[in-house]
């Protein structure tokens, strides 16, 4: 808005913003609806994924041997709450997000578990794309935590390999080791680009990107104890040390990106470890639809407090 007063009485001329400025506009102000478009289609995606996994495995699974102590569900929701905990304390150090975004995060973790790899980051990424008051560009910072969460993996489990392959190298058959040795290259090959283009790669500062890998490695290390705690409440008679070294390998076989039947061979692994083949079995099965069925619980949880919650129009 600008004043003239040349021609002897002020009058006021309307001046258009420029481009840059309208790009800064909140994206209500320019009618834009895809960010609540992605949400809802991954919102029914993760419903969809989470039917066919209950009702394919799950339920089979929660019919198993059910673990009698409490502290077990203790361990379980600290297995649980790890992932999106820890999102949290980055995002609340990076944009300031509410309590509520803690919501979101764990709506992006079950995406990722049941919908495909990366689905819960464009989720988070629409959730915050809407929400301009927090950050005008959020995608700058969740590609590099997507990014940091990758290698802090890759980082954790070559470290422990490097523990834990010299004492259960036995007790991997010998035609699976060529598969695990040709892992460990694609895991290292893969983070080393980020780690030399990391100047064109990330848009963080320095000091956040340590923060971030920080973070994810710690996310990473506690979930495999709380795994371990869980385990090993379950079936008192094995030492903790025990299941902390079949956590361990778990998350190995997990990332391992050349070897075939993952869960099987971590299975066979696990059961020539300890012996209890049934026992065992029963409680990784339960131990794994446990996750689906407070997956579908929070999920119908959301959705019920959204509708109970929202304005009308």
């Amino acid at each position: 808005m600008q004043i003239d007063h040349s021609a002897g009485h002020p009058y006021v001329e309307i001046v258009p913003p420029s481009p840059d400025i309208a790009g800064l506009q909140p994206l209500k102000t320019i009618k834009s609806r895809w960010p609540a478009i992605i949400g809802a289609l991954v919102t029914l995606a993760m419903l969809a994924g989470l039917g066919h996994e209950l009702f394919n495995s799950g339920l089979a699974g929660l019919n198993r041997a059910t673990p009698r102590n409490p502290l077990f569900y203790a361990a379980f929701a600290g297995l649980y709450l790890v992932p999106p905990l820890a999102d949290y304390v980055i995002f609340r150090r990076l944009w300031r997000i509410p309590l509520a975004g803690l919501v979101a995060l764990i709506k992006k973790r079950i995406a990722n578990d049941v919908v495909m790899g990366y689905s819960g980051e464009a989720y988070f990424y629409a959730w915050a794309r809407a929400r301009t008051q927090l950050v005008a560009a959020p995608f700058g910072a969740v590609k590099d935590v997507s990014i940091l969460s990758a290698i802090a993996g890759n980082a954790v489990t070559l470290a422990m390999i490097a523990i834990a392959l010299p004492a259960g190298r036995n007790l991997i058959p010998a035609d699976m080791m060529r598969y695990v040795y040709g892992s460990l290259v694609v895991i290292f090959g893969t983070s080393l680009p980020f780690l030399i283009f990391s100047r064109k790669v990330f848009s963080l500062p320095r000091t956040d990107l340590w923060m971030v890998f920080g973070v994810h490695c710690a996310r990473l290390i506690l979930g495999a104890f709380f795994l371990a705690a869980a385990w090993a409440l379950a079936m008192p008679s094995v030492a903790i040390g025990t299941w902390l070294f079949l956590s361990a390998g778990r998350l190995l076989f997990s990332r391992l990106p050349l070897l075939p039947n993952k869960d099987l061979l971590f299975a066979n692994f696990a059961i020539l470890m300890i012996g209890e083949d049934q026992a065992l079995s029963e409680l990784i099965a339960f131990t794994a639809a446990a996750v689906l069925l407070v997956h579908a619980v929070l999920i119908v949880g959301f959705g019920l407090h959204h509708l109970a919650t929202r304005k009308p129009q």
